[in-house]
C-alpha cells in the first residue's frame, strides 16, 4: 500500500476518540460513587450517624415522640436525614473542594459535557441513597418497624427531596469558598437535624417557630414520609408541592450562579 493510501486509511486502529456519552456518564457515576464510599468522613456522615440515631432514639426514651412506638416515628425522619446528608451536606463539601483544587475545571475541559458531569454526580447520590435506605430499612425492621402506605409515593418524596437538597448543595459549593462550604454545610446539617422534625416532633417547638420550620425541605420530606409510612396517607400533596418548589429554586439558582473555578 502506498504512503498516500496509508495516510487516507488512517494509522490507528481502533480510531481514537471519545466514548459514547452514555458510557462516559456511567463510568463517571461509578467513579464518583467509589470515591464517596472510600471517604471515611463521608461514610460517617451518610451512614454511621443516621444509623446510630435510629438505633439510639428508638431504643432509649430520650425524646417524647408522641403516641405509638418510637421507631414508627423515627424511621421516616431518619430516611429524610439520610437523603439530606448525601444530597446536600456530602455533595456540597465534596464538590466545593473539587472546585477549589481545579478538578471541576479539568473535567470541564474533557470530552464529558458539564451537564453530563452533573448527571453523573446526581447518579452517584442516588446510588448512595439506595444503599443508605436499604441499611436503614433493615435496621428499622429489626427494631420492630411496620411501615404502611404506597411505595410509589415514598419514592416520589425521596426523589423530590434529593432534587431539592442536591440543588441547594450545588448552589453552596459553586458560590462559596471550600472552607466556608465545609463549615456552612455541617452547621446546616446539625441545625436541620435538631429543628427539621427528624427526631424531635415539630409540635414540641413554639407556634411561631413551627410556622417557619414547616417550610424547610427537611421538614416537608420527613413529615411527608411520616404521613405515608406511619399514618398510611395516600398522597401528601402539600409536602410534595413544597419539595417541588425547593427543587425548582435550588436547581435554578445553582444553574445560574454555579462557578466552575
Amino acid at each position: 500500500m502506498s504512503p498516500e493510501a496509508d495516510r487516507t486509511a488512517g494509522t490507528f486502529a481502533p480510531r481514537p476518540g471519545a466514548a459514547p456519552l452514555g458510557r462516559m456518564i456511567a463510568a463517571q457515576t461509578a467513579l464518583e460513587t467509589r470515591m464517596l464510599l472510600r471517604n471515611g468522613e463521608q461514610l460517617l456522615l451518610t451512614v454511621v450517624i443516621p444509623t446510630l440515631l435510629l438505633a439510639l432514639f428508638a431504643t432509649v426514651d430520650i425524646v417524647d415522640t408522641g403516641a405509638g412506638r418510637a421507631v414508627d416515628f423515627l424511621a421516616p425522619g431518619v430516611l429524610a436525614l439520610a437523603v439530606m446528608s448525601t444530597a446536600f451536606t456530602g455533595q456540597a463539601i465534596a464538590t466545593g473542594f473539587e472546585r477549589r483544587y481545579g478538578v471541576l475545571k479539568r473535567l470541564g475541559a474533557s470530552p464529558l459535557p458539564r451537564w453530563a458531569l452533573m448527571t453523573a454526580k446526581t447518579g452517584s447520590v442516588l446510588v448512595t441513597e439506595l444503599l443508605q435506605i436499604a441499611l436503614l430499612t433493615a435496621v428499622a425492621f429489626a427494631l420492630g418497624w411496620s411501615p404502611r402506605g404506597n411505595p410509589l409515593t415514598v419514592a416520589a418524596l425521596l426523589l423530590l427531596g434529593t432534587a431539592a437538597f442536591s440543588g441547594l448543595g450545588l448552589l453552596m459549593a459553586g458560590t462559596l469558598r471550600a472552607e466556608a462550604t465545609l463549615a456552612a454545610a455541617n452547621l446546616v446539617f446539625i441545625l436541620l437535624l435538631v429543628g427539621g422534625g427528624v427526631v424531635v416532633p415539630l409540635e414540641r417547638f413554639p407556634d411561631a417557630a413551627q410556622s417557619v420550620l414547616q417550610l424547610l425541605p427537611i421538614a416537608a420530606l420527613s413529615d411527608g414520609l411520616r404521613d405515608v409510612l406511619q399514618h398510611g396517607a395516600t398522597v401528601p400533596w402539600g409536602d410534595l408541592g413544597l419539595l417541588a418548589g425547593w427543587s425548582a429554586l435550588g436547581l435554578g439558582l445553582a444553574a445560574r450562579f454555579f462557578r466552575w473555578e
